[in-house]
C-alpha cells in the first residue's frame, strides 16, 4: 500500500503551516504548491515536495486528497476596487489552475477540500445559519459563491468534492487574534459597534480537525461549515477574550468610526456577522476539542 499523498495550497499561510505538520505526522507525503519553493522547504524543515507549477509535475505523479487554501487575507488591506480584485484573482485562479490541473491528469483524487468563508451567507442577523442557507448581494458573499463555483467543477471529474466555510480561526501567532491582542492587553478592547453582531469562531484544532474528519468519511462532500457549534455576539467574545487575558474592556469603537476607517469592509466583516451551525460535520460524528469560546481562547491566550 503506498503512502497516500497530498497537494496543498496557501500550504505556508496561518492554517496551512499549522495543518502540514499534522498531514506529516498522520502518514502523508505532502507536496506544496507555492511561489517560491526553496523558502517553502526550509519553512517545513525540509519535510515537503514543494511545486512552483502545477503543469511541471511529472505525468506520472498523483494526489489521494488535494487541500486548497490558497488565498490573499480578506481583511489585510482596506476594500479598494483594486484590492477586490485582488482578492478574487487570489482566489479563483489558483482555483481555476488546480481544476485545469485535475482536468488534465490521467489519476484523480479522491476528494478535494476547497477554503471558502462564512462570508459566503452575508448578513443574516440573528438567524440560525446552516449549510442549506443561501447568500446576499455583498462582496464578500460573492467571491466566495464564485469561488466554490469555481471548486465545484471536481465534482464532474468524480472527485468528492467540499467547500470549508471558515469562521474566525484563532490559533497562536497569527489569524484575526493577532490584529485585536494588542489593544485587549493595554486593556483597550472591547466591542464593535453595538456588540450586537453575531461572530462565528473555530480553534485552529478543530479547523484541521474537521478537514482531517472530512478526508476520512466518504459520505461528506458540498458546503461544510468550518466553525465550533457555539457562536457567540462581538459583546461576548470581547468580554471574554478580555476575562481571559484579565483586562478591562470597557472601550468600544462606534460604527461610523470603522466605517470610515475601513469602508465596505467594516460593513460586512466587523459590524455584520452570522450565526453559523456547523451542522454537516457534527451529524458526522465530529466531537469538537474546544466548543465553548472561553476554552479555545484559554487555550490560545491564556497561557
Amino acid at each position: 500500500m503506498h503512502k497516500k499523498r497530498l497537494l496543498i495550497t496557501g500550504g505556508s499561510g496561518f492554517i496551512g503551516s499549522r495543518l502540514v505538520p499534522v498531514l506529516l505526522t498522520q502518514g502523508y507525503d505532502v507536496t506544496v504548491l507555492t511561489r517560491d519553493p526553496d523558502k517553502t522547504a526550509v519553512h517545513f524543515n525540509q519535510t515537503v515536495s514543494t511545486v512552483e507549477r502545477l503543469d511541471t509535475l511529472d505525468d506520472s505523479t498523483f494526489f489521494d486528497v488535494v487541500i486548497n487554501l490558497a488565498g490573499q487575507g480578506i481583511t489585510d488591506k482596506r476594500w479598494t476596487p483594486a484590492t477586490k480584485m485582488q482578492l478574487r484573482d487570489s482566489r479563483l485562479n489558483t482555483t481555476r489552475k488546480l481544476i485545469h490541473y485535475l482536468q488534465a491528469t490521467d489519476k484523480k483524487p479522491e476528494c478535494l477540500i476547497s477554503g471558502s468563508a462564512i462570508g459566503y451567507y452575508g448578513n443574516q442577523g440573528d438567524a440560525i445559519v446552516s449549510e442549506q442557507v443561501s447568500g446576499d448581494s455583498s462582496f464578500a458573499s460573492k467571491l466566495c459563491f464564485d469561488w466554490e463555483s469555481e471548486a465545484q467543477q471536481a465534482e464532474t471529474l468524480g472527485i468528492r468534492t467540499c467547500f470549508l466555510r471558515t469562521g474566525i480561526v484563532l490559533g497562536k501567532k497569527g489569524g484575526a487574534l493577532s490584529k485585536m491582542l494588542p489593544a485587549f492587553k493595554l486593556g483597550l478592547g472591547g466591542s464593535m459597534g453595538n456588540g450586537g453582531q453575531w461572530m462565528s469562531w473555530v480553534h485552529i484544532d478543530d479547523l484541521i480537525g474537521i478537514m482531517l474528519h472530512i478526508i476520512k468519511h466518504k459520505d461528506i462532500r458540498g458546503a461544510v461549515n468550518g466553525t465550533a457549534p457555539n457562536p457567540v455576539t462581538n459583546k461576548d467574545f470581547s468580554s471574554t477574550l478580555a476575562r481571559v487575558l484579565k483586562r478591562p474592556a470597557f472601550m468600544s469603537i462606534p460604527a461610523f468610526v470603522l466605517k470610515l476607517m475601513l469602508g465596505e469592509m467594516a460593513q460586512e466583516l466587523l459590524l455584520s456577522g452570522q450565526r453559523v451551525m456547523p451542522e454537516k460535520i457534527l451529524a458526522a460524528g465530529y466531537v469538537f476539542q474546544y466548543a465553548e469560546l472561553n476554552d479555545a481562547l484559554s487555550d490560545v491566550v491564556g497561557k
